[in-house]
């Protein structure tokens, strides 16, 4: 009978265990698309760049505007990347929008840069929304287009529309296909004349400072030796 009720308790323990880890809270998650994911674009159109397209590196980076650690990369790290690898022709810089759910304004900032693209200020309003990523919502957005001199009626009318909701989209279904869980998730490759697929390709999650990207850029150009 003593048995019996040691094996009862011990059931009871191991019960309320599961109920605890039951209720633990769920990290978030993307939810399944309920529609058909878009193809690329035909445009063939796969994000903005900076840099040559002669540069032996490339560098794709999925982020969110939202995302705070995507805000302290370009506000801090971005700079001396720009100016040691981007600026001296070593590589080429590529911006993929990847707008988390648990966002409330990620996917609006990033039809936002698109609509700013339209008008040659894609990177001017990228940085200015990293820079002020507490104000994202669409009047604030509206008031950012304007200090960078956006003409404000057509931005206005661009956000309104669901113009490029299909390419933000194909972006979030190459983030999948990639990899790209996180953000930011950067992707360093080597892309050489003449090559369809990038070669020796190193990815990187989250914003770690220029020597890191400078050991993976050695790195992939040591392929070619």
């Amino acid at each position: 009978m003593r048995g019996f009720y040691i094996l009862l308790a011990a059931v009871g323990i191991g019960g309320a265990a599961w109920l605890v880890y039951a209720a633990r809270p769920k990290p978030a998650e993307r939810p399944a698309p309920t529609t058909p994911v878009p193809a690329a674009p035909a445009s063939g159109f796969t994000g903005y760049t900076l840099g040559s397209d002669s540069a032996p590196v490339h560098i794709t980076v999925y982020s969110d505007f939202q995302c705070p650690y995507c805000a302290s990369f370009v506000t801090v790290q971005m700079p001396e990347v720009r100016a040691q690898l981007i600026n001296t022709g070593k590589v080429q810089f590529r911006f993929r929008p990847f707008p988390l759910p648990s966002h409330q304004h990620s996917q609006i900032a990033a039809l936002a840069a698109e609509c700013a693209g339209e008008q040659g200020k894609y990177w001017q309003l990228h940085d200015r929304m990293f820079a002020n990523q507490r104000a994202l919502d669409a009047t604030s957005l509206v008031n950012h287009g304007k200090a960078e001199g956006l003409d404000v009626t057509r931005f206005q009318q661009c956000l309104g529309s669901d113009k490029y909701n299909a390419k933000i989209r194909a972006d979030q279904a190459e983030s999948d296909r990639v990899g790209a869980t996180s953000t930011p998730s950067f992707f360093v490759a080597v892309l050489t004349p003449g090559d369809s697929k990038a070669r020796a390709v190193r990815m990187i999650r989250g914003a770690h400072p220029y020597p890191t990207f400078k050991a993976a850029i050695d790195g992939v150009l040591a392929t070619l030796k």
